[in-house]
């Protein structure tokens, strides 16, 4: 902690040089959903990257260690709202919108909304802010994607927080079960047409009572069909990815077994992402883990024990 004052001062140097660039808007690009959000729930500077995927929408709060938060699906950056303003005094919080999903841009022709994809834009955004000691805090499938990052450039990496995740190749169980079913063509019509995952399954599985506003940013963010594409996607990449996921595995025990991390699971969450067998990968693999379980939580911890996830941060990296 004695060189933090120092590290803040050079990061804040970085954050206005890199702001400077050309591939830095704050300006709206024109193929970003029309949608505004409440700026009493949402009180930030929207921020746009030019990946070679297209806009990257992300914001950039704060001051001092770099945080990249992560969101999964059907989600954006909104979800972590609660986080950051609690964040922001010890930590520069970058939270970015995958493309296609939030306020990022629908990506160019030919992107699949794969994982992989989505880690390269970042990456790129990771590149252009310059961001060194960096925690890296993923949920859902912002674990994937924030390990493949973190595990290209583990010299960047000052620490792990990862919640209701995973970083193998899933090959039976309640998650292969589930990518099977959501990659039927039925759901995946259900998904396109209706918002069918964010109004019907996110909505259900929530364990906190949203406002009908709140739970509005999650619906009007995707208001088509194209909008809600990246949502139907990525639930096939759960297997699709296989491949992926077996090279992801072996790279975070190679090149992250020593970094930090604190490993959150939901107390519901019994049969997936917290499941024991889950758990247990975790302790297997990094040499300082905490494994924090959130009392009443769920799958979307951010929404349901956002107060528990800041201070098991703070108790680790503070």
């Amino acid at each position: 902690m004695a060189d933090r004052t120092e590290h803040d001062e050079t990061q804040s140097g970085q954050s206005k040089a890199h702001h400077d660039s050309q591939t830095i808007t704050t300006i709206r690009p024109v193929d970003v959903v029309d949608f505004q959000p409440d700026s009493t729930l949402y009180p930030f500077a929207s921020n746009w990257f030019s990946s070679s995927a297209g806009s990257v929408h992300y914001l950039d709060e704060g001051a001092g260690q770099p945080m990249l938060l992560l969101h999964g699906n059907p989600n954006w950056s909104f979800i972590y709202r609660n986080l950051i303003p609690n964040l922001t005094d010890q930590f520069r919080c970058i939270a970015p919108d995958f493309p296609g999903f939030g306020l990022s841009g629908q990506p160019k022709s030919g992107y699949t909304f794969s994982p992989a994809e989505h880690s390269k834009a970042l990456r790129e955004l990771v590149d252009q802010l310059d961001l060194d000691d960096m925690i890296v805090v993923g949920m859902d499938w912002g674990g994937p994607i924030g390990l493949d990052i973190a595990s290209r450039a583990p010299h960047r990496i000052g620490g792990l927080v990862m919640g209701g995740t995973w970083f193998w190749p899933i090959t039976g169980g309640e998650l292969q079960k589930f990518s099977k079913l959501l990659s039927s063509w039925p759901m995946q019509m259900l998904i396109k047409r209706r918002n069918f995952f964010v109004k019907t399954l996110m909505r259900k599985a929530l364990e906190v009572d949203l406002s009908e506003r709140e739970f509005g940013h999650y619906i009007e963010v995707a208001p088509t069909v194209q909008a809600r594409t990246g949502q139907a996607v990525i639930v096939r990449h759960i297997l699709q990815s296989a491949g992926w996921l077996a090279e992801l595995e072996q790279r975070v025990s190679t090149q992250l077994a020593d970094k930090p991390i604190v490993a959150l699971f939901g107390e519901l969450d019994t049969k997936i992402f917290g499941s024991p067998e889950a758990r247990q990968r975790w302790a297997d693999v990094f040499d300082d883990v905490t494994l924090i379980e959130l009392a009443g939580a769920n799958h979307f911890l951010q929404e349901e024990a956002p107060d528990a996830i800041v201070d098991a941060i703070k108790a680790k990296f503070v």
